[in-house]
């Protein structure tokens, strides 16, 4: 998995390595001598196993069961990672530094994430719910004059993959973030009414209910329909560019109307770790209400 090898090497555990997947690139140059077992979702067992690992790290929506299950049958001990909350992905970064790394060195990579985390949902939790319950101000079930000048979130359509266009539901580490940040995600509770297609995300929840649950299938209408206020096209896992921006700006809806279609960099939705707090820096701005 790239954001945890980029973790490891961050953590000062980079020498602890004895190979990664193709797709482990970040930071540039640290694995140019490690041989490559593949990729995620085709990892060579047999590789794996010449490399005599103590561990092998593993996630289970990037790696395959198939894989997993050959490891484990031939000894070895495989940590499958599944973190699909903001907060599990800096907990699975305080996990890997507990592997080995200087307490310093622990200190100075998970502790702003953690600060970042928790500033991120005071400034969520700061916005007072607009019905009051409580007896000492008006009559319960009325709207709190204060609360209601609030604006609601941004309603926010992040989508991963496209022919046919893909997004993310609830119960996804995206989703975390895109709430975390402000945002409100137009499709939370959406499932997909037609089978998900060779693309991104879950390996073995690819035909499965869980899947069409964690990351529908969407088209221009159901998008238009959803009247998304931000949208983010990440690079990964899908290398959305200016063209998909373009071709959205012309969609019916705010987002297109309002010009805020973004193009982002995918390493800060999907890797979870030390880019973190880069992440919430980056996309609070963006899903700001304005």
């Amino acid at each position: 998995m790239p954001s945890l090898s980029e973790a490891l090497v961050v953590l000062g555990l980079g020498d602890r390595l004895v190979g990664v997947t193709a797709y482990c690139v970040l930071p540039p140059g640290a694995f140019a001598a490690l041989p490559k077992v593949g990729g995620t979702k085709d990892a060579d067992v047999a590789a794996i196993l010449e490399l005599r690992p103590d561990l092998v790290i593993a996630n289970q929506e990037e790696n395959t069961a198939r894989v997993v299950g050959k490891l484990v049958e031939a000894g070895i001990d495989v940590w499958v990672t599944y973190p699909r909350t903001v907060r599990e992905g800096a907990e699975l970064l305080r996990a890997l530094a507990r592997l080995g790394a200087a307490p310093e060195v622990e200190a100075r990579v998970v502790e702003p994430v953690f600060a970042a985390i928790e500033a991120a949902e005071r400034r969520r939790e700061r916005r007072p719910d607009p019905v009051r319950t409580d007896r000492s101000g008006p009559a319960e079930g009325a709207v709190d004059p204060a609360a209601a000048r609030l604006p609601p979130p941004v309603r926010v359509f992040c989508a991963i993959w496209r022919d046919p266009w893909m997004t993310v539901g609830a119960d996804t580490y995206i989703h975390d973030l895109i709430e975390l940040c402000g945002g409100a995600n137009v499709f939370a509770e959406t499932i997909s009414s037609v089978e998900p297609v060779p693309g991104p995300g879950a390996g073995d929840e690819r035909t499965s209910g869980a899947r069409n649950r964690r990351y529908p299938i969407v088209d221009r209408a159901a998008i238009e329909a959803a009247r998304p206020e931000v949208i983010l096209l990440p690079s990964e896992p899908y290398a959305f560019g200016e063209r998909d921006r373009e071709e959205l700006l012309g969609f019916d809806c705010p987002a297109a109307v309002g010009g805020r279609v973004h193009c982002i960099d995918g390493s800060l939705v999907s890797w979870y770790g030390p880019r973190i707090a880069e992440a919430i820096r980056v996309l609070g701005p963006l899903l700001a209400n304005v």
